[in-house]
């Protein structure tokens, strides 16, 4: 049962995933990306980390996301046509790099193998806050302060200039 779980939410996942980065609309790609996360969130909850699937849904899906279509409605974002017609050089580049992305991957886990049971120790909710706020603390607010300029950037782009008025 626990197989066809992660089979079917892996699925969805992947699904969604490729949705996110092939629908023309940005509304639309957003919310299959909590689509993504959600999933992705239960794929946790069967790998026996609760907590991290919590965090998955309350700050990604949750916080980071209405972020996300803050900004998009905010900006009025619509589909536009490309000026620029993909050649074959932008596909050739494009196959290129996913064969060299796959490859790496694939390279990366056949070297690393199984770890041993018992090799990765469990980490507490303690241990972590003690992690983050001290040794990661700058990192940490750094990140706050790129998402509030981020949607300060996204503020200031919204606001149309009074269109100039004709002469007559």
């Amino acid at each position: 049962m626990e197989i066809a779980v992660f089979i079917l939410f892996a699925l969805v996942a992947v699904i969604s995933a490729i949705a996110v980065i092939t629908h023309p609309n940005p509304v639309y790609s957003t919310l299959s990306l909590i689509v993504t996360l959600f999933a992705t969130a239960v794929l946790f909850v069967l790998l026996g980390a609760p907590f991290l699937a919590a965090l998955q849904i309350l700050l990604y899906a949750g916080a980071i996301l209405v972020l996300f279509l803050f900004v998009i409605m905010l900006l009025n974002l619509r589909r536009q046509r490309s000026t620029s017609p993909r050649g074959r050089g932008q596909v050739t580049v494009a196959a290129l790099g996913a064969v060299l992305f796959f490859g790496t991957l694939a390279a990366s886990l056949l070297a690393t193998g199984r770890p041993e049971p018992g090799a990765l120790a469990p980490v507490s909710l303690h241990q972590l806050s003690r992690a983050l706020f001290s040794h990661y603390l700058l990192p940490f607010q750094i990140i706050g302060l790129l998402l509030l300029v981020a949607v300060i950037a996204a503020t200031v782009l919204a606001r149309r200039a009074p269109a100039p008025e004709e002469e007559r």
